[in-house]
């Protein structure tokens, strides 16, 4: 009897990790009907047009969730991880052939596909597509192996970055999406150093990534002049606090503030410690024109306060931490790598979107996972939560369902 007793211990998905979504995820239908105030009265739609749209994606992601957490990992895991890499790989790189009756296209990026009257960004699946391959190719190739030379580590590592590099491509040029890039190479080298690469590989990676970057940036128009627009906004107080009076011809003239921070911050200093109140701020009056998306943070700071906003991010810490612990515990390292990953993937989105929003970093056009309005990255989060939940059950428990 007490042995069936902790055998069902053993299978029991991670209660707290699953507690901590849902509670990001209902607040994001809240902020979704609070926040679109304006864009609902200016586009003439339902009050509840965001709302019951969010809500559709919030339902169906947690029914994915709760569905892949059922299954037996050893058995669906790999298989089911595959298909998301190379079937969203794939359509990445169709979409650019398709006809504009099939992907919608904002800007010359063709970012979305456009079935019926929803749209999909196959990139948020990607990206746990990209995790999951990383976790499972590692895992059979490269932990066994015992300390390399450098030379050898790029020969073991070029498949790894070829893979990331035809991403980079696909997402950063034809999409025009540098920041789901960073978001990418972020959780790629951190993983290398995971696996055991020596740090002047970490290095050179690294090195030859920031060039890359660099190279992104100044080849693209609108990123130079948000990189000025941004450092217009800095470069006062970066520039005054350094000793080198050579540093001063960085200084840029005459650039024009980008409101969308400068509203931001006004949004975040006006909700002060408790907030307007849930319904009353004034910000996403036409002043934050994607406040229920790129810009939640600052509106839900503005209705309800630092405190709302420290719960937020306590909860999104939460998550992250129960992911980590989940990955400490496991024994598999295919399962272990692939949590990292996913807690390395809403890790860096959320404090991406932090920095944008408070100006310290250009803004990213990044979601915050869970909480912005979007079907595509709360149905790919809630698809990478599954996997977790399903990798869950793998972690001995004692009798109170505690992990041990």
């Amino acid at each position: 009897m007490l042995l069936n007793s902790e055998l069902k211990r053993e299978e029991m998905i991670d209660k707290p990790l699953l507690a901590g979504v849902m509670a990001l995820l209902t607040l994001s239908l809240v902020m979704s009907y609070s926040l679109s105030t304006y864009v609902v009265t200016y586009y003439g739609y339902e009050d509840f047009h965001f709302f019951i749209r969010q809500s559709l994606a919030v339902c169906i992601g947690f029914v994915m969730m709760i569905l892949l957490s059922r299954l037996d990992p050893d058995r669906w895991f790999s298989g089911l991880g595959l298909v998301l890499f190379f079937l969203f790989f794939i359509i990445m790189i169709a979409m650019q052939f398709l006809p504009s009756s099939w992907v919608k296209e904002v800007g010359g990026a063709k970012r979305w596909v456009q079935m019926g009257g929803i749209s999909m960004a196959p990139v948020e699946f990607f990206k746990v597509g990209f995790v999951f391959f990383l976790a499972w190719s590692f895992s059979r190739k490269l932990l066994d192996k015992n300390r390399m030379g450098f030379l050898e580590e790029v020969r073991i590592f070029s498949p790894y970055l070829l893979v990331f590099l035809m991403a980079v491509v696909v997402i950063a040029v034809f999409q025009k999406d540098l920041g789901q890039v960073v978001v990418l190479g972020a959780t790629l080298m951190v993983l290398f150093l995971f696996i055991g690469s020596s740090f002047k590989f970490f290095l050179a990676v690294l090195s030859s990534v920031f060039a890359a970057f660099i190279a992104l940036i100044f080849f693209a128009p609108h990123r130079v002049a948000r990189i000025k627009s941004w450092w217009g906004t800095v470069q006062d107080k970066i520039l005054s606090s350094l000793p080198f009076e050579s540093m001063q011809h960085l200084r840029v003239e005459a650039v024009k503030e980008p409101y969308q921070i400068s509203n931001a911050l006004n949004a975040i200093y006006n909700g002060g410690f408790f907030g307007r109140g849930l319904g009353n701020g004034q910000f996403k009056l036409g002043y934050l024109s994607e406040v229920h998306t790129d810009f939640i943070l600052a509106g839900i700071t503005e209705e309800l306060g630092f405190l709302g906003l420290f719960l937020v991010t306590l909860t999104m810490l939460f998550v992250i931490f129960r992911i980590f612990k989940i990955a400490a515990k496991v024994k598999d390292p295919m399962y272990y790598l692939f949590c990292i990953g996913v807690g390395l993937l809403i890790a860096f989105a959320f404090i991406l979107n932090a920095y944008g929003i408070s100006g310290i970093t250009p803004i990213k056009g990044i979601a915050v996972p869970f909480l912005s309005y979007g079907g595509s990255h709360i149905l790919a989060s809630c698809i990478a939560v599954g996997f977790v939940l399903m990798i869950s059950k793998k972690v001995p428990r004692n009798l109170k369902g505690e992990m041990i």
